[in-house]
């Protein structure tokens, strides 16, 4: 059972990891890393390679999100005690994977759009309150991450309306504090009303 455990969070780890932006990218010719913000995920590739592949990336790093969260709820979650505690592990693993992907030095992503495939899978009403959210203020603003802070900030109250398990407030807590942290550079230059807009 240990092995099983260790092998589902690593295994959701090296899914997150896979820098879809980048590999895109680089089948343009393009090194993400180096144009625009230097950011992996879909908001420099759309910045860099257009919207349509913006989009593209966006749900390919949604996915490696949703997808082992999903495979852990069906085949693992009742096969543990607490088996809500692996779940939302295995989704904070496929994020940490994509923040810290070891294929390109530890240097990975913001996690807005893994951590949005995360919640789509572990509480699906939260995650789509995030999207509206998001939504809403890039309706209006027109700022991706002044957009995916808010999205961000959403999810841990909505869970709690919706009464999710502490094991999914947890997984929340922890990944809006990455979140808000790998967003701190954006943060400065909302402030000096200087972000860039999408």
């Amino acid at each position: 059972m240990v092995l099983l455990v260790v092998g589902a969070l690593l295994g959701a780890f090296l899914l997150g990891s896979i820098p879809f932006g980048v590999v895109f990218a680089r089948a343009r010719g393009v090194d993400l890393r180096k144009v625009g913000s230097g950011n992996i995920g879909a908001t420099n590739a759309a910045r860099a390679l257009g919207k349509h592949l913006g989009v593209i990336v966006l749900l390919c790093d949604a996915a490696k999100g949703w997808l082992p969260v999903l495979l852990a709820r069906h085949y693992l979650e009742a096969r543990v005690v607490h088996g809500e505690f692996l779940v939302a592990g295995v989704g904070v693993a496929a994020f940490l994977g994509h923040l810290a992907p070891p294929w390109l030095g530890f240097r990975g992503g913001k996690g807005v759009a893994t951590g949005l495939g995360v919640f789509l899978a572990l509480s699906v009403w939260p995650a789509l309150i995030a999207v509206a959210c998001f939504v809403a203020v890039y309706a209006m603003a027109r700022v991706s991450s002044l957009g995916s802070l808010v999205a961000a900030t959403a999810v841990l109250p909505a869970l709690f309306l919706f009464d999710a398990p502490t094991a999914y407030l947890a997984a929340a807590g922890t990944m809006w504090v990455l979140i808000v942290w790998k967003h701190r550079s954006n943060i400065e230059r909302l402030l000096k009303h200087a972000e860039n807009k999408v």
